[in-house]
């Protein structure tokens, strides 16, 4: 007697089956592939409200209604904000200034230890006052006086093992979204690539950080978009969360103004590739960058050692000829 086997094939199941019981379950990365994989799949795989449900629990701070709103204005909704934001952002070059700078531009930030959520808020920046060009460019998440407590555990005792713990649990997503062009990105690492006690306050400082290119004019040739979350507390209390802050930092040290900061943020967003990036990829870049500031500030005090060598030896000669000016004339 002959026997059919039943078939295998994904026509062969009903669409609502597959976009309600299959696709749901899916991953943002695993419905991208799901959705590259056939006609039928690209149809119901882009539904806006999958890609809608995965940005909210990959961001919970999309959660916020006005975002809602925006990220459903991108050319391709939430999925297109999914592809700008979850790669590895990678810009390493030179940048030009673009024509028309946005006038504001929008802070998603969500904090996790581990798999609880710490810390999700939406922060609005505006571009274009005289004091935002000309000042520091620096986005700060909490008010003096604001702090927001962790599941953290503080410890004094076994310092390094600590710090250590918190470099491998405590995670950060800082996606910047331009309105204006509906263009966005992650400007951190994910996961820190430093955590460090300040060595006066002894506050736990950690960092995260994306290195991009440098302005044109400029002759910084990469900047670090840096993160910083400063944390405290009393051994054996949980950790408080005191300062998350944003700023744009050159390879000398020196932190950008706003119009600097502006000019490189938006061609980042713009322009910038995004890549999957590897484990401990973002740390090794940042490493790398450390390094080619140390060498830089090396050269430069190498060339003005030598600088004030010359100045020296230029001195002692016009005293000497005119100590002999006045000896043997």
């Amino acid at each position: 007697m002959d026997s059919e086997s039943p078939s295998t094939k994904i026509t062969a199941v009903h669409p609502d089956i597959i976009q309600t019981h299959i696709l749901t379950r899916l991953d943002g990365p695993a419905l991208a592939a799901a959705a590259a994989a056939s006609r039928q799949l690209h149809s119901l795989a882009t539904a806006e409200t999958l890609w809608r449900d995965i940005c909210a629990a990959t961001w919970p701070s999309l959660n916020d209604p006005s975002l809602q709103s925006l990220v459903s204005a991108f050319p391709g909704g939430h999925r297109s904000f999914f592809s700008d934001s979850y790669p590895l952002l990678d810009h390493p070059s030179r940048l030009r200034k673009i024509s028309s700078p946005s006038s504001e531009l929008i802070s998603a930030v969500d904090i996790h230890y581990k798999n609880t959520l710490i810390l999700s808020k939406v922060e609005a920046t505006e571009t274009v006052s005289g004091w935002f060009q000309c000042s520091p460019f620096r986005v700060d998440l909490l008010d003096p006086k604001d702090t927001v407590a962790s599941p953290v555990q503080y410890a004094v005792d076994g310092d390094d093992k600590w710090l250590r713990h918190l470099e491998e649990t405590l995670t950060l997503t800082w996606i910047l979204i331009d309105p204006t062009r509906k263009r966005s990105a992650n400007l951190s690492s994910l996961r820190p690539v430093s955590v460090k006690r300040h060595w006066l306050t002894g506050e736990t400082q950690v960092r995260y950080a994306t290195v991009v290119g440098g302005d044109w004019e400029a002759a910084s040739e990469v900047v670090q978009c840096a993160i910083v979350v400063t944390c405290a507390g009393k051994e054996g209390e949980d950790v408080q969360v005191m300062e998350v802050n944003l700023q744009v930092e050159d390879m000398e040290g020196r932190h950008l103004n706003g119009k600097d900061s502006l000019v490189i943020l938006q061609q980042a967003l713009h322009h910038g590739r995004r890549k999957k990036g590897k484990e401990g990829e973002a740390k090794a870049r940042y490493d790398r960058y450390v390094e080619m500031a140390r060498e830089r500030s090396e050269k430069r005090l190498r060339r003005e050692k030598r600088l004030d060598m010359v100045c020296i030896a230029l001195a002692v000669t016009i005293f000497l000829t005119v100590c002999s000016y006045f000896l043997f004339r």
